[in-house]
This record gives structure tokens, C-alpha cells and sequence, in this order.
């Protein structure tokens, strides 16, 4: 997707997303819904959360293949991000050091931390099949989708 389409994409998805909001429902039915959306939307291979458990990030809520199920804080993409509080990345995940597979059809990765009170409590992780599927335009939207998803994370 180009630069030009991402840019014309998300704030319509963010419309989405907060036009499927729910406030009746469980915090995970919401997650799950927003999720979907982005996986359908996006043309993502995996879309989900992992929690902040102690020195860990557990599995939360998501939408595509069976995952790993717990990360160690500071490992891989998704603990790296949770350690430094800074969007990571990966524009093929073979070369990043460290690389937790979860899924050998991921060929790029970016992942957001989430805040609560200045905290970083969960993780937005998403996924491509395509090297370098991720940008600065992905990073920018993404983390707004973050502050969204912070709603339903404790």
C-alpha cells in the first residue's frame, strides 16, 4: 500500500473504529471488534495485544493464526517495544536480533507500546507477509489506534 493510500485509509479507519465502539459490552469484545476491523481494512496477517504481566507481556486478545503465548519484557519485537515505550519497526523480521517467531509467514512487524498513567501496560502487535510493509504512516496512525485500544486495557 502506498504512502498516498495509507494516508487516505486510516483516518476513515479510525472513524470505524470508534463508530464500533460499544460501551454495553465487555472491554475484549470491543478489543476483538477493533482488531477485525484493522486485520480486514489493513490486509494484515496478524493483528493483537499483549499485556503487561509482571516481567512479561501475555497473549491478549486478537485476530488471526494461534500465537505465542507469553514474551519476556525486553525480548523480541514486542518486548522491546514494551521495555523502551517506542514503536518498533521491522522491515524483515529474519534480521532483527533476537526474533521470537511466532509464525514463519511474518516477513515485517510493527509494534506499539500502550500507555496507561505514563506506563506502558500492553502492546499493539501487528504483522505482514510482505517485507517492508510497515512506515512512518503506519507508526504515526497506529499509535493513535493505541490510545484507542488503552481504553479497554486496565
Amino acid at each position: 500500500m502506498t504512502k498516498t493510500e495509507k494516508e487516505e485509509l486510516y483516518p476513515l479507519l479510525i472513524k470505524q473504529i470508534e463508530g464500533i465502539i460499544v460501551n454495553e459490552i465487555p472491554d475484549a469484545g470491543n478489543l476483538c471488534n477493533i482488531l477485525g476491523l484493522m486485520k480486514t481494512e489493513l490486509n494484515l496477517f496478524w493483528a493483537g495485544i499483549y499485556v503487561k504481566q509482571g516481567a512479561t507481556l501475555g497473549l491478549g486478545p486478537f485476530q488471526g493464526l494461534p500465537a505465542c503465548t507469553v514474551i519476556q519484557w525486553g525480548k523480541g519485537v514486542c518486548g522491546t517495544a514494551a521495555s523502551t515505550g517506542l514503536t518498533q519497526i521491522v522491515d524483515d523480521v529474519s534480521e532483527f536480533p533476537g526474533y521470537i517467531a511466532c509464525h514463519a509467514e511474518t516477513a515485517s512487524e510493527i509494534v506499539v507500546p500502550g500507555f496507561k498513567n505514563g506506563q506502558v501496560t500492553f502492546v499493539l502487535d501487528v504483522d505482514s507477509t510482505s517485507k517492508s510493509a510497515f512506515d512512518h504512516t503506519d507508526k504515526r496512525y497506529l499509535e493513535q489506534i493505541s490510545q484507542i485500544l488503552s481504553r479497554f486495557i486496565l
